[in-house]
């Protein structure tokens, strides 16, 4: 049974057991609930997430040193990095395009308006001003700042340490060997992870079975419907007219490659987790060279907001439909320049998907207080919105690689690559 059967198999169970124990309702102190789901399932689901989190600040540095080095003896990091930067930011904007259009089409907040619906009241984080925001990008503590998980701050790093490697002759040569052996080893741990993935998502999708608001969802239906489908279209239509006009690939292939990365991003929520598989899939099951995919996966799964910019364009919608605000083109227009541009703009704060909503509304004359509306359905639509980050992360590495030469079709088209294979 491959590996994808395997998750899918954990994933069904998982859910099915948390709804089961949602519905028995047992008490903290009963057995099963405290030492079985509460206790062991909980710990298994949080260890895999740790596992994978544990390899995300060595991988970025040494993988992204490793292609940095590359990159800086051919001197085109500048060309590559503009474009990956540029393909992030033109994908962002189509998708908070998408969802006002198909948010205003819906008109999802109409009908909740109606109603006498309450909410927890939200308190919105401030967010660090643009000059703020620029200096944080670089690291005063290389150490403190991988200590602490800061991942653009990291990138930097390793981009001016990769170009150092490449203009220090023989000295370079011989630490970039060191660096290459370092890549390697994290890739067989990464398929020592990613093997244990089924056990993982059984125990994360209890907790989601046995937490999640199916009560909320219900009352928020038209909002959470009008979500799942522009992010579903902008996963068909978007990045498939990428991949197939400008990569010039089979978009069905490259969906086929990404399950292992789509359902870890689905599972647990993080683009971050899920980066060291995201990296390993687009290096060997896809075939795009290291100096490529260790600068656009990271850098993606720190600044790829596409799925939250989907989930922005329709809450703005929602919230001011609920309050009975209307909103202008221009306001749209300025909901579309915002939500772009915040997607780099907030890359280093933690809540980030709320902190853009923030400055979203803000932006716009809508009252922040609107998302304690939509705090009770926002579990499940992280998942598919990180699902949706995670796709793009790909598509954007594939599609620079293609362009610059650094994709190897023999490996996109060979179905057996980079499969992960049982650890002996």
């Amino acid at each position: 049974m491959n590996l994808t059967v395997r998750i899918l198999i954990g994933m069904g169970l998982g859910l099915l057991v948390g709804i089961v124990a949602q519905w028995l309702a047992l008490p903290a102190e009963n057995l099963f609930q405290g030492m079985v789901i509460d206790g062991a399932i909980d710990a298994a689901g949080q260890i895999f997430i740790i596992l994978l989190k544990m390899l995300v600040v060595p991988l970025v540095l040494v993988s992204l040193t490793c292609g940095a080095a590359s990159l800086g003896a051919s001197g085109s990091i500048g060309r590559l990095g503009g474009k990956t930067i540029g393909l992030y930011l033109v994908t962002t904007a189509l998708a908070v395009t998408l969802a006002l259009t198909l948010a205003l089409i819906v008109d999802p907040g109409v009908s909740a308006g109606e109603t006498s619906a309450e909410f927890e009241p939200y308190q919105a984080k401030d967010a660090p001003s643009i000059k703020q925001t620029l200096i944080n990008i670089f690291p005063e503590n290389p150490i403190q700042s991988m200590a602490e998980g800061k991942m653009l701050q990291v990138i930097v790093f390793a981009l001016l340490l990769g170009i150092a490697l490449s203009k220090s002759g023989q000295a370079g040569a011989r630490m970039l060997k060191i660096f290459e052996d370092l890549n390697e080893t994290l890739m067989k741990m990464i398929s020592m992870i990613i093997y244990l993935a089924p056990y993982g998502v059984f125990c994360l999708m209890v907790k989601l079975g046995l937490t999640v608001g199916w009560n909320e969802i219900t009352k928020l239906l038209a909002y959470f419907l009008t979500v799942v489908f522009a992010l579903a279209l902008h996963a068909t239509i978007v990045y498939p007219t990428i991949l197939r006009t400008i990569a010039r690939v089979n978009p069905i292939t490259y969906f086929k490659k990404m399950r292992e990365p789509l359902l870890v991003a689905f599972s647990t929520s993080s683009s971050g987790a899920t980066m060291p598989v995201t990296l390993r899939t687009v290096k060997n099951r896809i075939g795009v060279s290291n100096n490529v995919a260790s600068f656009a996966v990271p850098l993606g799964a720190t600044i790829n907001m596409d799925g939250t910019a989907i989930m922005q364009g329709v809450a703005t919608v929602f919230i001011a439909q609920f309050y009975g605000i209307a909103l202008s083109p221009d306001d749209y227009l300025l909901v579309v320049l915002t939500a772009t541009m915040a997607s780099i703009g907030t890359a280093a704060v933690p809540g980030v998907g709320l902190i853009m909503l923030t400055l979203v509304l803000g932006q716009v004359g809508l009252p922040v207080e609107g998302i304690g509306l939509i705090i009770g359905v926002d579990r499940l639509l992280d998942m598919l919105r990180t699902a949706v980050n995670v796709t793009g992360d790909g598509t954007v590495a594939t599609t620079v690689a293609a362009t610059e030469g650094l994709l190897d079709r023999d490996v996109f088209d060979d179905p057996e690559a980079g499969r992960v294979i049982e650890p002996r």
